[in-house]
């Protein structure tokens, strides 16, 4: 199909030696990507073999750093407009593809939701329901699917938030909430067909993964929207302080030490969240100085000093 942009179909893949290859062939059937990239994150099982004989051009981590590490070495190696991820394990249909690049003239990011014909795990499904409620008070959208790594981005989008994403779990995360507290816009595409792992193990461990899960719900809240947590816990510190306050003056005619330290807590809560909040929008507008502005500085003149270009982006 002929369209203004150009596609890049990238696929984080850890000893996914069984499936690659189907998926890669399958992706050329199509004949909707410009490249097939597979970012093979130090297999050991000749994934990157097999892949590289389906058809997709291998970039190789020389160990396991992890799939966020995967998917930011995908974001700035690839060519195309439209970058579309999917996993390496056989969960995504590539005949879906043509479902989301049909919503990207409209959006700056698509996801494949699952639906509940979709084949989860229960772990995985309490998992994400508890982040899902975590982000949608976040951000105060409807978020169906926070965690698919079924979607597509438009190039200079994504390119702002690269470093925000972890090197390894919840980049699908982080970058939805970064892309709604930045304005941009995301459409949820139902998808049914999204599967269990068709082959090889599964990396999920319930108990190790489920302090994960926390660890990606705080991390969340502190880089997005830290207000949302200090500022009600502060009210509620200076409620109950001035409460007690107020009946240890009218009723016992003195001052109670613990309602000067519940207030005082109260205070430096309050204080915390907007330093917290600062900080936290200091870190994303980081991202303004992207790999976009170091391309832009390969194509100033050669005459042009090292002071002159930190000059230009200090005045950007």
């Amino acid at each position: 199909m002929s369209r203004p942009w150009s596609l890049s179909v990238i696929i984080p893949a850890f000893n996914e030696a069984e499936t690659i290859g189907g998926i890669v062939r399958n992706i050329r059937r199509l004949d909707e990507a410009n490249e097939i990239l597979v970012i093979d994150d130090g297999s050991t099982d000749g994934t990157s073999e097999i892949a590289e004989r389906a058809g997709a051009t291998v970039i190789r981590h020389p160990y396991n750093i992890g799939n966020g590490a995967s998917v930011k070495t995908g974001i700035r190696e690839a060519t195309g407009d439209v970058l579309l991820f999917m996993d390496g394990d056989g969960q995504h249909d590539p005949a879906d593809i043509p479902r989301l690049l049909h919503k990207m003239d409209d959006y700056d990011m698509v996801v494949g939701a699952r639906t509940k014909e979709s084949k989860v795990s229960a772990f995985r499904s309490l998992g994400n329901w508890g982040l899902i409620k975590v982000a949608e008070y976040l951000s105060g959208h409807s978020i169906p699917d926070l965690t698919s790594g079924f979607r597509a981005f438009h190039r200079n989008k994504i390119l702002r938030f690269v470093h925000l994403l972890p090197n390894r779990y919840s980049y699908p995360t982080t970058s939805i909430m970064a892309f709604l507290h930045a304005g941009h816009t995301i459409h949820f595409e139902p998808l049914g067909t999204i599967r269990k792992r068709q082959a090889g193990k599964s990396h999920i461990r319930p108990f190790k993964d489920g302090f994960r899960f926390i660890n990606i719900i705080l991390r969340v809240i502190m880089m997005f929207a830290p207000q949302k947590i200090f500022m009600p816990a502060s009210a509620a510190f200076l409620t109950s302080g001035g409460g007690l306050l107020s009946y240890n003056l009218f009723y016992q005619h003195n001052i109670n030490d613990a309602s000067i330290i519940v207030i005082t807590v109260g205070t430096f809560t309050f204080f915390f969240g907007l330093l917290a909040d600062q900080i936290a929008h200091i870190r994303r507008e980081l991202g303004r100085f992207t790999l976009m502005d170091l391309a832009a500085q390969r194509t100033q003149p050669a005459n042009t000093t090292e002071d002159d270009r930190a000059q230009e982006q200090l005045l950007r």
